[in-house]
């Protein structure tokens, strides 16, 4: 039997070992009421019981919740009244999404080279950036360039990170967005979040997120006369309802983090090939970053653990430099929108072509740690990982 099993451990522990049909209150409340449209209801819907409690917990003016953090993103871009065509700089090291995001808006994505904490390296952006999005991986806080009017964070795996001065990630900037898919801190399998303190961007996303217009509760649907076009991203009431469970867990969750993260730190082998990247104090302990001397010893430490039943994963899936969406420039668009908009030559901001940070990502290994488990069991995954990392 393997680790996992013995010890009850999912591949994806976060949030997800928190949900329990004993603790849905807030789910049962919205089934009861028999109402699963947020405008639909004359008193507080659930989605704005949501708002405000994420809102208080973050130290954010606003919050609106939707489908996926994409759309968070999108809805973040757009509030900006950009132009076709308009570059915005993202991190080279993230996921997909932010590019799509970026695209779907009809944006130019500008690939920036990441820095020794593979977050996007401030000091190679333009003196004149007006749009860039910065990414707080892994749950690391990544440093945030001054001076940029329209700074978005994706704080799709940091929920509950902090910055040094105590500011929550998400509400240093222009916008911050959220995600709650699976394997994120937070989960109700999709869903999203977006937060500012710009009352005007978070007018121009409420109703740019709902066709258009600004609804009134209770009286759906009902238009403004001064609508604009926009989409469909309203989250719904159940959705709401299980990431209402979820917030009532992060305190629990992140101190279990730190916890286990504590005792892996003390368990792992002293090996001369092997560095631990280092973590600040506001980062949210999702895993261990292991890097490793080579790419051989790190894909040997790969299939150790694996043939352990001991989660891992790698982070090569993140270099957008060699994403086919952004090497061939695809579309869906018969004239190549909005590519046909983008200027020549290469659209990326590195020193030496990313070969820094592609050697960096072969050598790297993340080891997730498990809040949910009693410390006793944290101990054992803790030592069962350093003897299978002792071996390699």
């Amino acid at each position: 039997m393997t680790l996992d099993k013995r010890l009850g451990q999912r591949f994806l522990p976060y949030g997800a070992n928190y949900l329990a049909w004993s603790d849905m209150a807030e789910l049962k409340e919205v089934i009861d009421h028999q109402v699963l449209f947020r405008y639909q209801t004359e008193t507080e819907s659930m989605a704005s019981r949501l708002e405000r409690q994420v809102s208080g917990r973050l130290g954010a003016a606003h919050a609106l919740a939707v489908h996926n953090c994409t759309e968070a993103l999108r809805l973040a871009l757009i509030s900006t009244r950009p132009s076709i065509g308009d570059p915005v700089y993202i991190p080279a090291v993230t996921f997909v999404a932010v590019a799509g995001a970026v695209l779907s808006c009809g944006l130019i994505p500008v690939l920036v080279d990441a820095d020794d904490s593979l977050s996007l390296d401030r000091t190679l952006l333009p003196s004149d950036a007006r749009r860039v999005v910065v990414a707080h991986m892994e749950g690391a806080v990544a440093a945030l360039p001054e001076g940029v009017p329209y700074l978005i964070e994706d704080c799709a795996q940091s929920l509950g990170a902090r910055f040094a001065d105590g500011r929550s990630v998400g509400t240093a900037g222009y916008a911050g967005t959220f995600s709650f898919h699976h394997n994120k801190v937070l989960t109700s399998g999709e869903g999203g979040l977006v937060v500012t303190d710009d009352d005007e961007a978070w007018s121009t996303m409420r109703r740019y997120h709902d066709h258009g217009s600004a609804r009134v509760p209770g009286h759906y649907p009902t238009w403004n006369q001064d609508a604009h076009y926009g989409e469909n991203f309203v989250t719904s009431e159940q959705v709401a309802a299980v990431q209402c469970q979820q917030f009532r867990h992060l305190d629990e969750l992140l101190a279990g983090l730190e916890r286990m993260y504590t005792v892996a730190m003390t368990e792992l082998p002293n090996r001369p090939d092997l560095e631990v990247r280092p973590r600040t104090k506001g980062d949210v302990k999702v895993s261990l970053r292991l890097c490793w001397e080579s790419r051989e010893l790190r894909d040997a430490a790969v299939a150790a653990l694996t043939a352990e039943g001991i989660a891992n994963w790698t982070l090569g899936k993140y270099l957008l430099p060699e994403h086919p969406v952004l090497t061939g420039r695809r579309s869906l668009y018969a004239d190549g929108f909005p590519w046909n908009h983008a200027p020549e030559g290469p659209l990326a901001l590195s020193r030496d072509g990313f070969a820094r940070t592609r050697d960096l990502l072969d050598r790297t290994l993340c080891v997730p740690l498990s809040p949910e488990l009693p410390e006793p069991e944290q101990v054992l995954a803790a030592k069962a990982v350093r003897r299978v990392l002792e071996a390699v």
